[in-house]
């Protein structure tokens, strides 16, 4: 239930029960201890309730928990080959997507590291023109009350893709640029036509799977 809940979207007890394969009791008990332990919160709207994460700190701990879990391949190789090409983690882009974009704004000089051990990003001036170019504007990400840009490991690919504030304008300028859509029944993000022609020409992003 908790893993379905990392694209960000809030679900009724109902629909966790069925997803997570449980009756909608069962549900509801470990929904209650979940929310003690505040792994999840709790929306009312009229006479539903819908649960989600208690935030994107939670959403960290499950995706590196993935990479743990893991650890003996089981994982990635049971994963479905539309997760691993390309997912939310959250609000960013994950898998492969995600892992070859994080590269690919290393490579291109648009991200600079500091020295520092908690896997923090700034962006160059470079970057910054870039980014704007995407319609991403830097200065505003970097002004929102959460981290502006870090590494998070990616537990299909075991490599990091791009998250915090600056990640979520990635996620936002693609699927409004129409180089993503979103699956709204998982946290599936299928590459476009479109999508493949752009990260191609702007990129160099060549080797994702049909």
């Amino acid at each position: 239930m908790l893993y379905c809940l990392t694209d960000g979207r809030g679900r009724t007890s109902t629909e966790l029960a069925m997803l997570a394969g449980i009756t909608p009791s069962t549900a509801s008990i470990h929904l209650h201890r979940l929310k003690a332990q505040r792994l999840v919160q709790v929306f009312a709207q009229g006479k539903h309730r819908y649960y989600s994460l208690q935030g994107r700190d939670v959403a960290a701990v499950l995706e590196a928990l993935g990479v743990l879990a893991g650890s003996s391949g089981q994982l990635t190789t049971s994963t479905p080959t539309h997760l691993r090409v390309a997912r939310t983690c959250y609000d960013h882009i994950a898998g492969t997507l995600g892992v070859l974009l994080h590269d690919r704004f290393q490579t291109l000089g648009w991200l600079k590291a500091p020295r520092s051990d908690d896997h923090t990003y700034d962006v160059t001036p470079k970057g910054a023109a870039a980014f704007q170019a995407m319609g991403i504007d830097v200065e505003h990400s970097r002004g929102l009350r959460r981290r502006f840009a870090y590494a998070c490991l990616d537990w299909s690919e075991r490599r990091p893709h791009l998250a915090g504030a600056l990640g979520a304008a990635v996620l936002e300028a693609a699927l409004r640029r129409k180089w993503v859509a979103q699956d709204l029944d998982s946290r599936s993000l299928e590459i476009t036509r479109t999508g493949r022609r752009e990260l191609r020409a702007r990129f160099g992003i060549t080797e994702l799977p049909e």
